[in-house]
């Protein structure tokens, strides 16, 4: 008997052992490409996220980090990840995500990305990619933002908003839904973070009664100037993140925070175990917080509804 439980044993041995092998790492150690302009996923929060997937940076996996001052560098940029043949590329921003697809279309992208990746032709569509695409849409929709603008002050006719992007169809959409809530809307040029103060200085000379500033992925690490601005200009505006209304913006509406993080990590994990960009859809925020600025809206003369005051996730007063 002896001899055929060791017989057992060694077949047993042979069997698991392939599967061992599959659940740790063979021993590679994965290059992950970050391509951005303007800001990057906050360190930590991604950090924890892949540690939660079984990816520790330094001993799994590396970034090799390439981070644009100017958008006319990021296709350079692009290049020199493809020339590295990293494993895969993490892109923030749609100029970078389009960066990084032009310039290679084997190398899985993964993409952050403010704006919708199928009106700008990133992807085929949101449930099935295709190519080599696929990450996390961030944005508000537009329409949303003027909905909340608009019950929060009733009597509004006239929004600004900073035109930073060239994106056609997003601006008719905009206008399309202003005119469905019996608005007007114009956009005015926003260049660099030098033109916040004079977008707001500009939208109330032209008689706009409020501003909307909408999702724009270079605008992040600005969100407190551009609260900051709004206050200062005192035109009532709604910005797309909290940070926009705990600086003294009237209203923000948008996405809670970082929960685009552990899903662009567990997208990576499945990519990196072999799956494919095309297969896997496009995320989108399933989480929003409203938050009011009620002292703001008091030093503006503002009594915000009832309902919507109730609905508030935060009041700031």
């Amino acid at each position: 008997m002896r001899p055929i439980g060791l017989a057992v044993i060694l077949a047993g041995s042979l069997m698991l052992a392939p599967l061992d092998g599959e659940a740790q790492q063979t021993g590679k150690v994965y290059r992950i490409g970050e391509l951005r302009e303007g800001p990057a996923l906050p360190p930590k929060p991604f950090a924890d996220a892949m540690r939660e997937v079984g990816w520790v940076e330094g001993q799994n996996f590396r970034i090799e980090r390439r981070n644009a001052s100017r958008r006319e560098q990021l296709p350079v940029l692009a290049a020199e990840l493809v020339q590295l043949k990293v494993d895969l590329i993490l892109t923030s921003g749609t100029p970078a995500t389009r960066a990084a697809k032009e310039a290679t279309k084997t190398i899985p992208v993964v993409f952050n990305l403010a704006g919708d990746p199928v009106e700008t032709g990133l992807v085929a569509s949101f449930a099935r990619p295709g190519g080599n695409l696929t990450g996390f849409a961030l944005g508000v929709p537009d329409d949303k933002l003027l909905e909340v603008l608009k019950e929060a002050i009733p009597g509004v006719l006239h929004v600004a908003y900073p035109a930073a992007e060239e994106a056609p169809r997003r601006h008719a959409r905009l206008s399309a839904a202003a005119r469905v809530l019996g608005l007007g809307v114009q956009g005015i040029a926003v260049r660099r973070p030098a033109d916040f103060d004079r977008f707001f200085e500009a939208a109330k000379r032209q008689g706009a009664g409020a501003a909307l500033v909408w999702n724009v992925a270079w605008f992040r690490p600005y969100l407190e100037r551009l609260g900051a601005a709004a206050e200062k200009s005192q035109l009532p505006a709604i910005g797309y993140d909290r940070q926009f209304a705990e600086s003294g913006g009237l209203l923000s509406y948008g996405p809670t925070p970082l929960q685009n993080v552990p899903r662009l990590a567990a997208q990576i994990d499945k990519i990196l175990k072999g799956a494919r960009p095309a297969d896997l859809p496009v995320e989108q925020p399933t989480k929003f917080e409203l938050v009011i600025n009620l002292k703001t809206a008091k030093t503006l003369g503002l009594v915000i509804p009832q309902p919507l005051l109730v609905r508030a996730d935060q009041v700031i007063e």
